[in-house]
């Protein structure tokens, strides 16, 4: 069977090391969908795959032993689970039309945990709708809190959330408890100063320990959302690092339009015998330098007045 190879890729389906048969790679931003998505993944693994399903590293869903020529056909049950999952899709029953930016990872967050400070899945939707389809190679990953479960500095783009903590004197009962859980838990950002905590803006990192380990509620996160942005980890053969610290205290417009800007970046500066026609973010900087991208990225973005701005930025890692 006359098969090309590139055209099922770009339609998210892996060419396997079994002659004849490929797998289909299920998107699920967020790594958060309806219970009854289930059956139908069932469904297809049993009927057109070998009867088994892989969870993938980046949250999604590989259906393996898939025969080349019912592709069509599992584009056509794949239709409602990419519906339902709100995925951008230029022409129905045709799967997905792109498998450059890798699915948008994303821990538990708020809805489920007491440490997240955001909605991680809510904002890793946004993001898709705002960057798929696409076929240049980017890993998003959220997490919804300085503990990091999601592990973002090993992405290009790493969001983690942070709070920016409330004190309301007149309920602190002095008890020492925020000061301790911070210094034992975190980076030490609040002192006890005449029986009541400080905190040292520099050196919190909007974790809210604070606010979960205050017994009467003294301290609460604000409304408003933070996060960190993170750039340009990344693992693999070559230079493997952990992304860098390049906004603190920043918002959700700013983060989705720099990812949209390093899109435009990216096009003009990718290696064009860059195999498969992919190149990691990382390797791009490092030939163009961190100026030219910061350039590209901050452009038309508005930075609020408490957001910080890393730079220069110096990567670490190994260098081969």
């Amino acid at each position: 069977m006359d098969i090309n190879t590139k055209k099922i890729k770009k339609n998210a389906f892996r060419v396997t090391k079994e002659r004849g048969k490929t797998a289909s790679r299920v998107r699920v931003p967020g790594g958060h969908l309806n219970a009854q998505l289930l059956s139908m993944i069932q469904e297809i693994a049993q009927t057109y795959g070998n009867g088994t399903v892989h969870l993938t590293s980046r949250q999604g869903f590989e259906i393996p032993g898939i025969p080349f020529d019912k592709i069509p056909e599992v584009n056509a049950k794949l239709q409602p689970i990419i519906e339902t999952l709100g995925i951008n899709q230029p022409e129905k029953n045709k799967g997905y039309s792109a498998a450059g930016t890798r699915n948008i990872t994303a821990c538990i967050g708020n809805r489920v945990c007491p440490f997240a400070c955001y909605d991680t899945s809510a904002f890793a939707k946004r993001i898709e709708k705002a960057v798929f389809p696409h076929d240049l190679h980017f890993k998003i990953a959220l997490t919804g809190c300085p503990n990091d479960c999601a592990k973002v500095r090993m992405h290009d783009f790493g969001i983690m959330g942070m709070t920016l903590p409330q004190f309301e004197p007149d309920r602190c009962i002095s008890c020492g408890a925020c000061v301790r859980a911070c210094k034992k838990k975190s980076t030490g950002a609040l002192t006890s100063v005449n029986y009541r905590p400080q905190r040292d803006h520099q050196k919190c990192i909007g974790c809210g320990e604070c606010v979960i380990n205050c017994p009467n509620m003294a301290w609460t996160r604000s409304k408003k959302k933070y996060y960190r942005l993170t750039i340009m980890g990344r693992t693999g053969k070559k230079n493997p690092r952990l992304g860098e610290d390049f906004l603190k205290w920043t918002d959700e417009e700013t983060i989705t339009k720099i990812i949209l800007n390093t899109y435009d970046y990216v096009t003009e500066y990718i290696a064009k015998d860059a195999p498969g026609g992919k190149e990691h973010i990382g390797y791009i900087v490092d030939r163009t330098g961190f100026e030219e991208f910061k350039k590209w990225a901050l452009k038309e973005v508005e930075i609020s007045p408490e957001t910080e701005v890393y730079t220069p930025i110096y990567w670490k890692g190994i260098k081969y």
